[in-house]
């Protein structure tokens, strides 16, 4: 890790700085804008200019920031680790995105507070930074916001950025600003990355790095409204279901396509269709969970078009095809459905989460599927009980990583704050 002179000398970081004074006098109309459009959190985007911010908590406090949904859940198994060893710990949670804060809300750890994260403008930093004071800042995955890796550099607050993920595409676009990333990277007092190509990635632009792997195997059992849980178990007993999630529209025409050759086996059969977006839900599917509907005997298709649902739908389908596997998405989180005990489909296009996949096909925890004939014969399939037992078995493995993580972090945070 360089000293903030040191860090501050590279023209790329310099001219950033100098430009970041432009964000904020463009702040306020770009955030109402996208308030209209449903696309800021309608209480709480004032946080993104340092405004109305909670309360610091009391003692140590460990920062960590992530950009949306599936990272900011990622946390929590970090968290829950930190905090387990250290119990006088608080956490802070960062993100962008609305939804990231309407989930995280249900799902939070013990001692944890969400906040949006600021612009990067000089002032809407100095206002969040001087609110929280973080004692350690961790940066998951790969946002990193030059001006506040800066102003925390020149706090000495000790910085690291852990489970990183680069692809060839993003490595390629770092690449075109190699001057600045290696300046922010010189501010790390750790850096991990999810696996190996990510690793070389980042080395060649001037980072040191080990590989840890992803945290996602690692979270915490996603929350439901258990009483609701056993309302619809009771309801859907005797059925066989499967669920589609988070899925986007090529997914789910994809599932419908397969559920109708299912039902001509068996007419029980339920699909529950969760869309990662509020625009990929179809009015004609069925009964609506946004209307407070649930399948009847006779609905081949349960459309759960609600945010936070996902810990609800796991826990009643027995099997679950991930979504954003077919297309250009490349993939979503597989995880959090394994670790439930769902058996996990997936399409051929993994790349966002190829190390996650690699782990759960290594470990023959899930089954690839490409046709429609293909995800119809699986979710039949009798091996589904040990492919599910098998992804258990993966989330343990992998998990242990995450506990090696927590001591090296809370290692680094007690040896700063002794100097």
């Amino acid at each position: 890790m360089t000293s903030p002179a040191d860090m501050h000398r590279g023209l790329a970081l310099r001219s950033y700085l100098a430009a970041s004074h432009l964000i904020a006098p463009a702040a306020k109309p770009v955030l109402r804008r996208r308030l209209q459009r449903g696309k800021e959190h309608p209480t709480r985007w004032q946080e993104k200019m340092g405004w109305n911010l909670a309360p610091r908590p009391d003692g140590p406090l460990i920062w960590l920031h992530a950009v949306g949904l599936g990272e900011v859940l990622s946390l929590r198994g970090l968290i829950a680790r930190l905090g387990q060893k250290r119990p006088d710990l608080s956490f802070l949670v960062t993100s962008t995105t609305a939804t990231s804060a309407e989930v995280f809300a249900k799902n939070a750890p013990p001692r944890t507070t969400h906040q949006f994260l600021p612009l990067d403008a000089p002032a809407f930093r100095r206002r969040f930074l001087d609110r929280f004071r973080p004692d350690l800042c961790v940066w998951v995955e790969q946002d990193l916001w030059p001006g506040m890796v800066s102003d925390l550099a020149k706090r000495q607050v000790p910085q690291c950025m852990v489970a990183a993920r680069m692809n060839a595409a993003s490595f390629r676009a770092h690449q075109r600003a190699a001057g600045l990333y290696r300046d922010l990277y010189s501010a790390m007092a750790m850096i991990t990355a999810q696996d190996d190509a990510t690793a070389a990635h980042l080395a060649s632009l001037g980072a040191e790095v080990k590989v840890t792997g992803s945290l996602k195997p690692a979270a915490p059992l996603l929350a439901c409204d258990m009483a609701e849980l056993d309302r619809l178990q009771k309801t859907l007993s005797q059925r066989t279901i499967w669920a589609v999630a988070p899925a986007h529209r090529d997914d789910i025409a994809r599932a419908r396509a397969a559920h109708q050759k299912l039902c001509d086996t068996d007419p029980t059969a339920l699909l529950i269709i969760a869309p990662r977006l509020p625009q990929d839900a179809i009015e004609e599917l069925g009964p609506r969970r946004s209307k407070g509907e649930v399948p009847a005997t006779g609905d081949a298709v349960w459309l759960c078009d609600t945010f936070g649902d996902l810990g609800l739908i796991y826990r009643l389908a027995q099997t679950v095809l991930i979504g954003g596997t077919f297309g250009d998405i490349e993939g979503h989180n597989p995880w959090e459905a394994a670790a439930l005990g769902c058996a996990i489909l997936h399409g051929p296009r993994v790349a966002n989460f190829r190390t996650d996949y690699a782990q759960l096909t290594d470990a023959s925890g899930a089954i690839a599927v490409t046709t429609v004939d293909d995800i119809a014969a699986a979710v039949i399939s009798g091996d589904l009980p040990q492919i599910a037992e098998n992804a258990g078995q993966a989330i343990r493995t992998a998990s242990a990583h995450t506990d090696a993580l927590a001591a090296d972090l809370l290692d680094l945070f007690d040896r700063t704050r002794a100097t």
